[in-house]
């Protein structure tokens, strides 16, 4: 994927009518795994009241591997947490803020009282690797308590990228002028994780869409360099008018860990265009 700048962090609402309602599309495990805790989690407090989140921190079946159940009432009082959020108990998180500056309790409050669920996206501290990453967190309102799970949204594989690539293209043959709003839709299926399409003019360089940063749009991707001032999206356009497509390796900054890590793009010329996937290496 050939990520042209740091992705922001960003607050997803899901559209929900009713506090039961779900995420519409589960892509992975780690993400049914959430659902599936967040409805434990959620009849039981449906079941015990505000007094039932107490035991988020004393009982297993709220904690499942790396992911816990931890819940909040709507005034901003944390009440509970089966995991490092613990050291919140007691307090009023409506002004706590992420690494980014983000006030992500407070959105996350504002999303349960407008739909009654929804998920929102931060950047949280993570044990397994002891820095900050980019956090999805899953609610739902019962009475005044938001009860919640969050995860570490896993980074895409190379089988990923090739497919979302595929279908960037075939979508671009449908509707390209829709297609390429598509791509920069936070909601849509070709935005995940650190997984986005990116499109350039083949010729100029033009960016037309880029899913993490929109504001690229019109800029010229030619001038882009890595840290080793290699010119990424030139090559890439040059391979791809001689050979219709290609990859290429490429140092960039990986907008989950803010580092600087090998990144590896799928590109394919279309219809006068650039169109490009890619992931980090592992």
């Amino acid at each position: 994927m050939a990520s042209v700048a740091l992705a922001l962090a960003v607050t997803i609402a899901m559209p929900a009518a009713a506090q039961q309602e779900r995420p519409a599309t589960l892509n992975t495990s780690l993400e049914r795994r959430a659902e599936s805790l967040l409805d434990i989690a959620v009849e039981h407090v449906k079941e015990r009241g505000e007094a039932g989140a107490q035991d988020f921190a004393r009982q297993s079946a709220f904690v499942d591997r790396d992911l816990y159940a931890y819940a909040l009432r709507t005034d901003g009082r944390f009440l509970a947490s089966g995991g490092a959020s613990a050291a919140l108990v007691g307090e009023n998180v409506l002004d706590y803020q992420d690494a980014d500056g983000k006030a992500f309790f407070r959105e996350m409050i504002e999303i349960a009282k407008r739909d009654g669920a929804g998920q929102v996206e931060y950047r949280w501290f993570n044990p397994a690797n002891s820095h900050g990453e980019r956090k999805m967190t899953l609610f739902r309102k019962v009475g005044e308590v938001i009860v919640a799970v969050g995860y570490y949204p896993p980074r895409a594989t190379s089988m990923e990228a090739r497919a979302l690539l595929d279908q960037a293209v075939a979508a671009l043959g449908k509707d390209r002028e829709g297609s390429l709003k598509r791509f920069q839709d936070l909601n849509d299926k070709f935005v995940r994780n650190d997984l986005y399409v990116f499109v350039t003019d083949i010729t100029s360089g033009r960016v037309l869409a880029h899913g993490a940063t929109p504001s690229l749009v019109g800029t010229n991707a030619f001038e882009l360099k890595d840290p080793r001032g290699r010119l990424i999206v030139r090559e890439m356009a040059d391979i791809a008018m001689k050979k219709g497509k290609g990859e290429l390796d490429y140092l960039w900054r990986n907008p989950m860990t803010r580092k600087f890590e090998s990144k590896h793009a799928f590109f394919r010329a279309y219809d006068g265009l650039l169109v490009g996937v890619g992931t980090y290496n592992r």
